[in-house]
């Protein structure tokens, strides 16, 4: 199964995003915790390039947590500021402002030096479609000024949102990139919902997501669905199937429905917290 999603006004919106950087201190940008190598794009480093960097590992809540603590330090270890959040979960946002603070602390004595005091702090909010972009600034700034939902593509254009007298939001609409050169990426972008499921094998994705699961995280089908794991992805997905009564007309079972019901549960974290990629794969 090729992978691939790169509409049209993502040109437009990376082109954008190259002029507006001139005006920008910091690059915030959000990846999933579940892959967060996979949902950076790639393009963003030199985007990025000569700004203050720090990487949110969004939807933390939903990863493994023993994993995220491993690419925090692989971040870290790479230059960038990096921290765990849950973009829905007010408490997280202290910590977040006092690294802002932190990453941005050069910028903030240049600034006092030129005699230049209290200027915020300008910052790019940057990331893939559906990574939580929206939801991210809408609980950090308090309220809801930022577009969201869970289908990717909802940000369309740029939007300014002051937060308070130290910070300045710059909120941009979800890019991709135009190839994925390992399919592997675009892969478990399609499985974390990145890419619209409109354009999927849903039934082909289903089977992918049990081969993972069944290597990295054993026993998490068998708890969730009864099922035996020691059998081909296709057996598993039949019985997962008959164990949620997932039928056709005809008494026939509906394998789309079942790998519709397991891609849902995996991405809501009802088959626990799962992690798709490891550093060590990436270093």
């Amino acid at each position: 199964m090729q992978f691939q999603w790169y509409p049209g006004h993502m040109t437009k919106a990376k082109r954008q995003m190259q002029e507006d950087i001139k005006l920008i201190d910091l690059v915030i940008e959000l990846v999933d915790a579940r892959i967060p190598m996979s949902s950076r794009n790639p393009d963003i480093d030199e985007l990025g390039k000569n700004k203050a960097r720090l990487i949110l590992l969004n939807k933390s809540d939903l990863a493994d947590k023993d994993a995220s603590e491993a690419w925090m330090e692989f971040f870290k270890e790479k230059g960038y500021f990096a921290v765990k959040v849950d973009a829905r979960n007010k408490g997280c946002m202290k910590a977040i402002s006092a690294v802002i603070a932190e990453a941005c602390k050069e910028k903030t004595e240049r600034d006092r030096k030129r005699g230049i005091k209290n200027r915020p702090v300008r910052a790019m909010v940057v990331g893939i479609p559906n990574v939580g972009k929206s939801t991210f600034i809408n609980t950090f700034a308090g309220r809801a000024c930022a577009k969201t939902g869970n289908k990717p593509g909802v940000t369309k254009g740029k939007q300014w949102i002051r937060l308070n007298k130290s910070v300045e939001l710059l909120d941009t609409p979800g890019i991709l990139w135009p190839k994925f050169e390992d399919q592997q990426v675009g892969l478990r972008l399609a499985l974390i919902g990145a890419i619209k499921d409109e354009i999927l094998n849903i039934d082909e994705l289903a089977l992918e997501l049990i081969a993972i699961l069944t290597e990295h995280y054993p026993g998490v089908l068998h708890a969730r669905y009864e099922v035996e794991e020691d059998q081909t992805p296709a057996n598993i997905i039949e019985q997962i199937a008959v164990k949620r009564n997932c039928i056709q007309k005809g008494n026939a079972l509906d394998y789309t429905k079942a790998a519709n019901l397991l891609l849902e549960e995996f991405r809501s974290g009802k088959l626990g917290k799962i992690t798709l990629e490891f550093p060590v794969t990436v270093a």
